[in-house]
């Protein structure tokens, strides 16, 4: 069983229920109110002080934190606890007015004017000296008052700077990295086009305007980039933290945001917090692998959904209402995937401004008699009844599916076989296939430790880094299954191409080897045809053209020139195998596949559910807590089989046929 981790805040051993509370958006008469309708939602923890710099410091030398005090003691004074943000992701007109050179430069190099947010130079000395500053007074203010939880550094880090600063600074770094020019001239194959670099002041980021087809640069000014911006995560965190040790930090990330790499992100967070708005198209497949995501960055720690709309959004081209139920079935599937908050933006909705339709807890007509109300206290009714029986609870996986920021960065930036590689789509593919088995599943990256998994799936991992390939040959020769497919062992972690061909240092492992890549059009397929003859299924995108090497072959294709060669393949090594699927299948095929593969693993679900049915599992102690989610807009019948369960939602005794209502959510004992 994994270990069951402690609270984020001793003192606060609970599901957390809140969110984003902007006081300084409105007049004082309104904030009373807003205290007595947070007791009334069940709303325990409040986040303030987001975007709030202007109003606590109009001037470099002046600082009004008064209102901030009434905010927070009035806070307190109900019952209610704070996650304190600092305000850096925003910075006042005074400072870019003052310090130009802490406005960012677009992707052509040309410093932008002040507006919009993390619209900073992550690499500029008076954005690092100006934030570190307003960091340290929010600590010593109010590093010690009772209400304070957590800090919340900064708001959703995103974006890039192409500025002469970070020119400079993007130097420094690659000396460190590479230490002479002929080194970086060689891993990023600069000899193509002439390409040659003869001095270090002659490399300039990828602008739109410069030199964007040199691809080891590319991934470097990516992880640079990246680098930077944690670079000014760590500035303030490290001010607070010397004032305030006992008190965790974190920051919040947006899933699959791209360009910066989480995985690195979260070994210097004290705990992961992330917003989930979902796209419309989203599956609660889709958004199970975002919170999985988010849990496997820290290496199973549970999160903290930081923000979620609790209606709608208002940035997405259509945005539509969560439907009734919808609120609560999508906070306990955070929760089952290992939330430890359910938190909102926003409590109430501003009057004015890019996100005045955004949705809120407390609406513009200032009302508690709505749907969403309703839900919200519900929900924050039954969250408090729980106390502390999922907090710290862990997730016990023996699947793991491999992914990494680099590799879906460097698959963007290739040039061919097709421009949209559909890295993102393919990982949740597969994920979705050990979803539907209801099986759980964590998402693991190439320095993670392997060998906790059975199985372990690695979609579209083009660039393969150093000491990756042996960790894969150990894991299967220990008895793990391991898969991988199309577009595999590509690319070194500079982004050159591997002098054995395709799969480059899995080639062994495999026991394959790719000779061409042929893409399909979007209305081509090809048929993935079982060698034993159990049936044919459709692929298309990718079909790599593949040679056994050892590898046993357990389906070909059925058409085109390349009719009869293998797309599926098994190698044996050790006590273990590895699969090569050279294609896109179905997903009928791999509902059928890793099927099979779980049950050579005796991995199985507690509970056998319908079609739209969630089982997801956490374990508290040795004790396993087993959320059940109907996702269904219709009632379903569930089979609970010969066991009883207590509902620890409702306290009801389950067993035997049960009738889940659309969007149920049961939490079973």
């Amino acid at each position: 069983m994994p270990q069951t981790y402690p609270p984020v805040v001793p003192s606060a051993p609970f599901l957390w229920h809140g969110g984003d509370y902007n006081p300084e958006q409105w007049p004082r008469e309104t904030w009373a109110e807003d205290f007595r309708l947070m007791q009334q939602a069940g709303v325990t923890v409040a986040t303030v002080g987001v975007f709030s710099w202007v109003s606590l410091q109009p001037a470099e030398d002046e600082y009004t934190f008064g209102w901030l005090d009434e905010v927070i003691d009035g806070l307190h004074a109900h019952g209610i606890r704070v996650v304190l943000a600092t305000p850096s992701a925003a910075q006042p007109a005074w400072m870019s007015q003052q310090y130009p050179d802490v406005l960012r430069s677009d992707e052509n190099g040309v410093r932008r004017q002040q507006g919009g947010r993390t619209n900073y130079c992550p690499n500029s000395p008076n954005y690092r000296r100006l934030s570190g500053n307003i960091a340290r007074k929010l600590a010593e203010r109010y590093g010690q008052h009772p209400a304070v939880l957590l800090w919340h550094v900064s708001n959703e880090y995103a974006g890039a700077c192409y500025c002469d600063t970070c020119a400079a600074q993007f130097r420094v770094w690659l000396q460190a990295k590479y230490g002479t020019l002929d080194e970086l001239n060689a891993r990023w194959w600069t000899p193509f086009w002439s390409h040659t670099y003869t001095d270090w002041s002659q490399i300039l980021p990828p602008r739109a305007n410069a030199e964007g087809l040199t691809h080891g640069l590319n991934v470097d000014y990516f992880r640079f980039m990246s680098a930077s911006q944690l670079d000014c995560f760590r500035n303030e965190r490290d001010i607070l933290r010397s004032i305030t040790p006992n008190l965790p930090i974190t920051t919040n990330l947006m899933g699959t945001y791209k360009p910066l790499d989480y995985r690195q992100w979260a070994k210097e967070l004290d705990v992961v917090s992330w917003d989930c708005y979902p796209n419309p198209n989203h599956s609660p497949s889709d958004i199970a692998f975002l919170h999985d995501l988010m849990r496997g960055i820290k290496d199973g720690q549970p999160f903290l959904l930081m923000e979620q709309t609790p209606s709608s959004q208002n940035w997405q081209e259509i945005n539509a209402l969560k439907r009734p139920g919808v609120l609560r079935l999508w906070s306990y599937l955070a929760v089952a995937h290992g939330a430890d908050t359910v938190m909102y933006f926003q409590w109430r909705r501003g009057r004015g401004g890019c996100e005045k339709l955004h949705g809120a807890v407390i609406e513009h007509a200032g009302r508690t008699d709505t749907r969403v109300f309703r839900e919200v206290s519900q929900l924050g009714a039954e969250l408090t009844a729980l106390g502390d029986t999922v907090v710290g609870a862990a997730v016990d996986a023996r699947v793991g599916i491999l992914f990494d920021w680099d590799n879906w960065h460097a698959l963007d930036d290739a040039v061919g076989p097709v421009r949209n590689k559909r890295y993102i789509d393919t990982v949740r593919k597969h994920y979705g296939a050990i979803y539907r088995q209801n099986v759980p599943v964590d998402i693991v990256f190439p320095d993670s430790d392997f060998s906790r998994y059975d199985v372990l799936i690695a979609p579209m991992l083009y660039m393969v880094k150093a000491g990756v390939a042996e960790k894969v040959e150990a894991f299967v020769t220990k008895g793990g299954s391991f898969v991988a497919t199309y577009l595999t062992g590509l690319v070194d972690e500079t982004d050159l191409a591997f002098e054995n061909g395709y799969p480059g240092p899995l080639s062994k492992v495999l026991g394959v080897w790719v000779e061409e890549i042929d893409a399909l059009y979007p209305d081509q397929t090809n048929t993935l045809v079982m060698a034993d003859g159990s049936g044919s299924y459709t692929c298309r995108h990718i079909a790599d053209l593949l040679h056994a090497e050892g590898a046993q072959v357990l389906a070909t294709y059925g058409s085109d020139f390349y009719a009869g060669m293998p797309v599926l393949t098994r190698n044996l090594v050790g006590q273990g195998e590895a699969y090569y699927l050279g294609s896109d299948p179905d997903p009928a095929f791999l509902d059928r596949f890793y099927g099979d593969l779980l049950r050579g693993h005796g991995i199985a679900p507690t509970i056998s559910v319908p079609a739209g049915v969630e089982v997801a599992q956490r374990v508290k102690n040795g004790q396993p807590l087993t959320f059940v989610l109907n996702h269904n807009a219709n009632m379903v019948t569930l089979d609970l089989g010969n066991r009883s369960y207590q509902d620890r939602l409702t306290g009801a005794t389950l067993s035997g046929s049960i009738t889940l209502e659309p969007y149920a959510v049961h939490l079973l004992v």
